[in-house]
């Protein structure tokens, strides 16, 4: 479901669009469709159609997502998001009144250090069901951030994430700096967000500053040279007022060495921005290594000591083995095992 397609079922509902704004904006924060206003009970504000469709409207609308499990971690609780069709998506809690949501079931830019790029691109993630991921978050807890970051390239479903993001920013009540979305770089991200009523900040995944490198680790990204993607973003944070957030995985003996730090300087020195690296997830898989802690350390202080302002933000959920993608993997593998035996079990023993 699309909000395109919500909308059309509340105004065949008599809804006129304070209504239908009003009855968004409800659900959005998390509460029951028919909540009044401050001076007036639904009955004396909302149509009498309705309001008569408000049990199936707001069964519709739970039905989208359901948390089928919660694991809580030091840095933020992962929740395993089930969507209608039974297909599973990620969310995170994370510190400060943040959230990170799904875009898509899977990922088609195939990640080497990724476990959500490891398993293909499965479909993607209707607007509501986006929203869907705030709603649950915020029946738990206030959500003042929203960042889309979580399984999935946004730009691979940018119609959909668009729209998700034009009303966080409006009904959602979100402040449009706080809607991050993250991206390897797609000529589509900048040509659209600077046409959008809401424009949100972006996050883009730098991991190196090496061409054919980057083509390695990021194998289906679209052919942009680091060089290329920094004058992007560099264009978009000028105009929108918001600082850039390059994302960088550290990658023992990959991307870790001193002259890779020697390019980051000379590629972001004077840039608006921030680099945030982010030492590898040991649960994404045993291809790379993470560097050592005092390495880590050396590289932010030699790049923060260069003029490279940066910060170590760690992949949230590895104290709970929840890496992005880890929990929707071991659902998914042990559906096929209950599947199996179900099949093994219905069938008959041979003669």
């Amino acid at each position: 479901m699309r909000h395109s397609d919500f909308d059309r079922r509340l105004a065949a509902l008599d809804a006129r669009p304070l209504h239908r704004g009003r009855t968004l904006r409800v659900w959005l924060s998390g509460q029951a469709l028919g909540t009044g206003t401050k001076r007036r009970a639904s009955e004396h504000f909302l149509p009498l159609a309705l309001r008569e469709a408000l049990p199936a409207l707001t069964a519709e609308l739970d039905g989208l997502a359901r948390i089928r499990s919660e694991h809580p971690g030091h840095d933020g609780s992962r929740l395993l998001v089930e969507l209608a069709d039974g297909q599973m998506v990620e969310s995170v809690l994370l510190p400060r009144d943040g959230l990170c949501v799904s875009t898509q079931v899977g990922c088609a830019v195939g990640c080497r250090f990724c476990m959500t790029g490891k398993s293909g691109l499965v479909r993607q993630v209707s607007s509501m069901e986006i929203l869907a991921q705030v709603v649950l978050a915020r029946r738990r807890r206030a959500v003042k951030k929203v960042v889309f970051m979580g399984m999935g390239e946004p730009a691979h479903n940018l119609e959909n994430v668009l729209e998700a993001i034009d009303l966080l920013g409006t009904e959602g009540g979100i402040g449009h700096k706080n809607l991050v979305l993250s991206t390897v770089g797609d000529p589509r991200v900048f040509e659209a967000l600077p046409r959008q009523r809401v424009r949100p900040a972006l996050a883009l995944s730098l991991h190196t500053t090496k061409a054919a490198l980057r083509e390695q680790l990021l194998p289906r990204a679209p052919r942009m040279t680091p060089e290329q993607l920094v004058e992007l973003g560099e264009r978009y944070a000028r105009e929108t007022g918001y600082p850039i957030q390059y994302q960088w995985t550290l990658l023992k003996g990959v991307n870790d060495g001193d002259d890779e730090l020697d390019a980051v300087v000379r590629l972001l020195k004077g840039k608006y921005g921030v680099l945030n690296v982010i030492p590898f997830n040991s649960l994404e898989g045993d291809d790379y290594q993470r560097p050592e802690a005092e390495r880590i350390l050396e590289i932010v202080r030699t790049l923060h000591s260069r003029g490279v302002l940066t910060k170590v933000r760690n992949s949230a959920g590895q104290d709970v083995d929840g890496g992005c993608g880890q929990l929707r993997a071991r659902a998914a593998g042990a559906q096929q095992v209950v599947q199996l035996r179900r099949k093994r079990t219905a069938q008959p023993e041979a003669a």
